[in-house]
């Protein structure tokens, strides 16, 4: 029994003194553990909330936009852009109430709209299409220098036949026939030959003269972009 007691002495001693070197390392250890796992599930709960929170926003404005009770998007829309900008209601509740308002005749408001997607919406796709709908806006207002700098701006393959397709509209409203026609050809080669689509774009192109010949030498990247088979290209996204 005196064996025992020695044997199990000992190990309480071994214990101890692993504890005095380990024992705070192990105990910061755990409460890391248990902090981060606190914070991971307050990070959850706050995302969930923010997005329940937006997404009841969002149907304020939606509903604004059928034309049940208008007078709460404003509002909506304010509160979306001041306190959940990163989510992706907000980015949406825009577009929707830059629609209202232009079909409103309020052009500035719409175009204020467009321009906060653009520069703050968490969501590219979102950013393409209010840039493409702002330079629609400004091309209504014969502001064709400003609509094909939007137009410049980077943006997807996807998006291409279309940003092409508007930018012939601009140039060819500014009277530069050329520049016109070369971006129908470029729309032509970016959008899928099967769509209905393509073939107002081609419409267009006519009634600029036609495709122009590129010449096989010297031709810039632009000259090959005209130039490439429309099955090389991806598929455009429908036209917003």
């Amino acid at each position: 029994m005196a064996v025992y007691d020695l044997e199990e002495q000992e190990t309480i001693d071994d214990l101890k003194a692993w504890w005095t070197r380990w024992g705070m390392l192990v105990a910061g250890i755990v409460i890391a553990v248990a902090v981060a796992v606190v914070a991971i599930q307050g990070w959850r709960w706050w995302k969930s909330s923010q997005a329940e929170a937006a997404g009841a926003l969002y149907s304020a404005v939606a509903a604004a936009s059928r034309g049940e009770d208008p007078g709460k998007a404003k509002e909506a829309m304010a509160t979306l852009a001041d306190k959940y900008a990163g989510t992706g209601y907000a980015g949406r509740a825009a577009l929707l109430r830059a629609k209202q308002l232009w079909n409103e005749g309020d052009k500035a408001g719409a175009k204020a709209q467009l321009t906060w997607v653009v520069d703050y919406a968490s969501d590219d796709d979102l950013k393409q299409i209010a840039r493409y709908r702002l330079a629609e806006a400004l091309l209504d207002e014969k502001n064709y220098d400003e609509a094909l700098k939007v137009l410049d701006a980077k943006h997807s393959d996807a998006y291409a036949g279309l940003y092409a397709d508007l930018r012939g509209d601009a140039l060819a409203a500014a009277g530069r026939r050329e520049d016109a026609r070369a971006a129908y050809q470029v729309a032509l080669a970016k959008i899928d030959a099967k769509t209905a689509y393509r073939q107002f774009v081609q419409v267009k192109l006519d009634a600029m003269g036609g495709a122009t010949v590129v010449p096989a030498k010297g031709a810039d990247a632009f000259g090959k972009a005209l130039s490439a088979p429309p099955g090389a290209t991806q598929q455009p996204a429908a036209k917003p």
